[in-house]
């Protein structure tokens, strides 16, 4: 009976092992479909985060844009400084600094990104335009983006319009 106990348990045990556990295969396919995933999400990832920073460029000249007019309104003209339009923004954040220049008839807000390998640079532009039929004017903003990463470049203020300068395109107008 010993003998034929032993013989029963060498057969459980070594039909037990081809039932248990993952092969080296599996566990190989398992490691390579997983490479796989994290290389496609890895970039998709990492982009999102630049979109992040960028839109923190894209709301300040916006908002810049926007003081600009309410202070043409209120003083009949534009200002180059941050400060003076009150709206509480600061002029250097850890992803772009902002800066203004204003003359009689426009003003111009730029963010030059801190890492102008990744971020894009953003301009805004406000300027007085010739309403088309009077000889009246009316304040037209432009918000610009780079191409690609880089530093941005003034709006070309014309007589009857606002656009983006060369390697820029338009966000919003």
């Amino acid at each position: 009976m010993k003998t034929e106990f032993k013989a029963k348990f060498l057969q459980y045990v070594s039909n037990r092992k081809k039932e248990e556990g993952f092969t080296l295969i599996e566990l190989l396919v398992v490691i390579i479909i997983i490479g796989i995933l994290a290389a496609i999400a890895l970039p998709s990832f990492l982009s999102q985060a630049n979109k992040a920073k960028q839109s923190e460029g894209k709301q300040y000249i916006s908002s810049l844009n926007k003081g600009q007019q309410a202070f043409f309104v209120e003083n009949n003209k534009f200002t180059s400084s941050v400060s003076e339009l009150g709206i509480g923004l600061k002029t250097q954040t850890s992803n772009y600094i902002y800066s203004l220049t204003a003359s009689t008839t426009s003003a111009t807000s730029l963010a030059t990104p801190q890492n102008t390998d990744a971020l894009k640079g953003y301009t805004g532009g406000v300027g007085l335009v010739a309403v088309a039929g009077s000889d009246a004017k009316t304040a037209q903003s432009i918000l610009c983006e780079t191409t690609g990463p880089g530093t941005p470049t003034a709006p070309t203020y014309g007589a009857s319009d606002v656009t983006c300068a060369g390697g820029m395109s338009a966000v919003t107008k």
